[in-house]
């Protein structure tokens, strides 16, 4: 994207530039699309499930930027001559009841035969102009609520080995299939200043964006982080995926960490995920409240994991204990 031209255009309030996590275009006054796009391969074996996860995480972008979804688009990659149409009907179905469960319509799609199964969202959503959220907001100060658990990058790796328990399996399934919709509805009650969603890119990496796009500074508290306990084992037995690694290499020369941080920690806080919790950043004043509130409608593992320390004109992470 780097060696592509930055369109400008007076309605696009949010592009590519700051890597965020959907493109917004203003219709009217009052009113905004967001748009988003996510597809990718299976996580679990259950294709029901797989679809149920997929389209999370796509919606999770409309959350991320304080949106409301309106309509998704399936697409699709299968290989139908190898494999039994049920399964597809399956993933589609888990798909088309996590677009429902999210008030959102599906109107279409467009699949293509191919080798490997991969399935996402093209998603539409809608946002009053003045209220978008973006990951270049935060402010001085701020401090920063992580709403779901880490660990689903090495939890899906442990599937694909055949290594992980039932109980590891139902835990993935849990914090991947649910909506960020309940943490989005909460935190439009709070003036909050900055927001993205963790996946792909990992808890720091997505916030070395939020500190560069933001030009600021963010100390990360590493031992306050909720990270999913089966994760942890796996990740000490090796099964780190290898976007974790390419997260941490691409991240090292400007990521700064103090303390005796240990190594299977700095693993857990750059594991690759999938359709993870919402980073709120908000007033320091507002955050207790906030978080209560979010675990009082079940938002339970909600955590505040760090702060906006101070101004920083290339964005600095900084990874420490509390």
């Amino acid at each position: 994207m780097a060696q592509l031209p930055v369109q400008k255009h007076p309605n696009l309030l949010v592009g590519y530039e700051t890597a965020d996590d959907a493109g917004v275009y203003q219709l009217t006054e009052e009113i905004a699309l967001i748009q988003t796009l996510d597809f990718f391969t299976p996580i679990v074996d259950d294709p029901y499930y797989f679809g149920q996860i997929a389209a999370a995480n796509a919606l999770s972008d409309i959350y991320a930027m304080g949106g409301r979804p309106l309509t998704a688009m399936n697409i699709v990659c299968f290989p139908i001559k190898e494999m039994p149409k049920e399964v597809l009907k399956q993933i589609l179905q888990g798909g088309m009841d996590k677009i429902h469960e999210a008030g959102a319509i599906l109107v279409g799609g467009h699949s293509v035969e191919d080798p490997e199964i991969k399935y996402g969202l093209s998603v539409t959503g809608v946002i009053h102009p003045q209220k978008i959220l973006t990951n270049k907001g935060a402010r001085v100060g701020d401090f920063l609520i992580l709403t779901k658990p880490l660990g689903t990058g090495v939890l899906a790796t442990a599937v694909k080995g055949n290594l992980a328990s039932e109980a590891a399996i139902t835990k993935l399934v849990k914090v991947t299939a649910t909506l960020n919709s309940k943490a989005a509805e909460i935190m439009a009650e709070f003036n909050v200043h900055a927001c993205t969603d963790v996946t792909g890119f990992g808890l720091g990496g997505h916030l070395l964006e939020m500190a560069r796009a933001s030009q600021k500074e963010i100390e990360l508290w590493s031992n306050k982080v909720p990270i999913i306990p089966e994760a942890l084992e796996y990740a000490a037995m090796g099964l780190i995926p290898a976007g974790s690694y390419a997260n941490k290499h691409f991240c090292e020369n400007t990521v700064e960490i103090r303390g005796n941080i240990s190594s299977l920690t700095i693993d857990m806080l750059f594991d690759a995920q999938t359709s993870g919790g919402l980073i709120i950043a908000l007033p320091q004043k507002e955050a207790e409240t906030c978080l209560k509130r979010l675990r009082e409608n079940g938002v339970s593992e909600a955590t505040i994991i760090g702060y906006v320390k101070g101004n920083h004109p290339c964005g600095k992470l900084v990874i420490a204990e509390s």
